[in-house]
């Protein structure tokens, strides 16, 4: 067997048990549900919450929204411990709903020998769930396509969405982001072999696929080299796509790219990355003491130097594939 053909063994691999995942697992205190999507009923909204004012100074989400800038994206609400209305209503549920990715290698996917869920967003969402709901959390991890991610947060079909989401502007008009937990930017991701240099005109006439509702998208609709794009539901379905032939590269985030590398070795990352990117934990607008309590969480996530957690974290999940990160990126405040 060649080594795109070990290539395309090994990514079924990973895809069995991810298939077999979107049952409801059978862990002590971690479940998990069904893809929002067709013949998914989304819960029902729940109340809108009043929002409160936790100190000197601070300002509910939608006004920090509103005045949102390339600059100022990444910015968020100061952190707080306090238990407002949204921590208050998931401490009296008991569980904690995150949105997440179950086939993204090294960020959220199903370990083949274990079944469990595992990753760096994994660590994180469970780290919020044990600040919240204490050391023996009950999370409820629920796959959540690419473009559903917003519809699952402000449906409140989960509590939050964990999976490597850029924060952006046109994103912030309509969910809330926590600060920056880690920074990576768009590329280009190819066979060895291909012909394709970068993001640049390399890519005229190829066949070029994204994850629909994703920053990659975005771009390529503003400037596509000339190239076709094909859109899939999931990065993983892209590079599915470019393995069996019926596309010719993948355009996602650079940590993205650099996992599907890691699970293929005919793939390489093209060029360098062409934009600069935040990924941030998406909450309902209407949670703003959410929003803080979870910047407080990732304050003390990124504490501790060498030793922090998001170190530990990334050395564990990333540091093969993305060497050379020295730390997380610094929190950035709008009140």
């Amino acid at each position: 067997m060649g080594t795109r053909g070990r290539g395309l063994r090994n990514l079924r691999a990973v895809l069995a048990p991810v298939a077999a995942g979107m049952a409801v697992m059978a862990a002590t205190a971690t479940v998990l549900v069904p893809a929002l999507g067709h013949g998914v009923r989304p819960a029902a909204p729940g109340p809108v919450a009043t929002h409160r004012a936790y100190g000197p100074g601070t300002a509910p989400a939608s006004p920090a929204a509103a005045r949102c800038t390339p600059a100022s994206a990444a910015e968020s609400l100061r952190p707080s411990p306090a238990d407002g209305p949204a921590v208050e209503r998931i401490k009296k549920k008991g569980q904690l709903v995150v949105g997440v990715d179950q086939n993204t290698y090294r960020w959220g996917y199903r370990d083949r020998d274990t079944g469990q869920l595992e990753g760096f967003d994994i660590d994180l969402a469970r780290a919020i769930a044990k600040d919240i709901l204490g050391p023996d959390a009950k999370v409820v991890f629920q796959a959540v396509p690419t473009n559903q991610r917003i519809p699952a947060v402000r449906q409140r079909t989960v509590d939050m969405v964990v999976r490597t989401m850029t924060i952006n502007c046109t994103r912030k008009e309509q969910v809330a982001f926590s600060t920056a937990y880690f920074q990576a930017g768009q590329q280009v991701l190819a066979p060895k072999r291909s012909t394709i240099t970068a993001f640049d005109d390399s890519l005229r006439g190829k066949r070029v696929c994204t994850a629909a509702g994703s920053t990659g998208e975005t771009e390529l609709a503003r400037r596509s080299h000339g190239a076709r794009v094909l859109t899939a539901p999931n990065q993983l379905d892209c590079l599915v796509r470019l393995q069996l032939g019926e596309a010719d590269a993948v355009v996602t985030d650079s940590a993205l790219a650099a996992a599907q590398a890691a699970q293929d070795p005919t793939v390489e990352l093209k060029g360098a990355p062409f934009t600069d990117e935040s990924y941030g934990v998406a909450m309902n607008k209407d949670d703003p003491d959410l929003v803080r309590r979870v910047n407080k969480v990732l304050d003390d996530y990124r504490s501790g130097g060498e030793d922090s957690p998001w170190m530990r974290a990334y050395r564990k999940w990333l540091q093969a594939d993305l060497p050379g990160i020295s730390g997380p990126p610094e929190p950035q405040y709008g009140d």
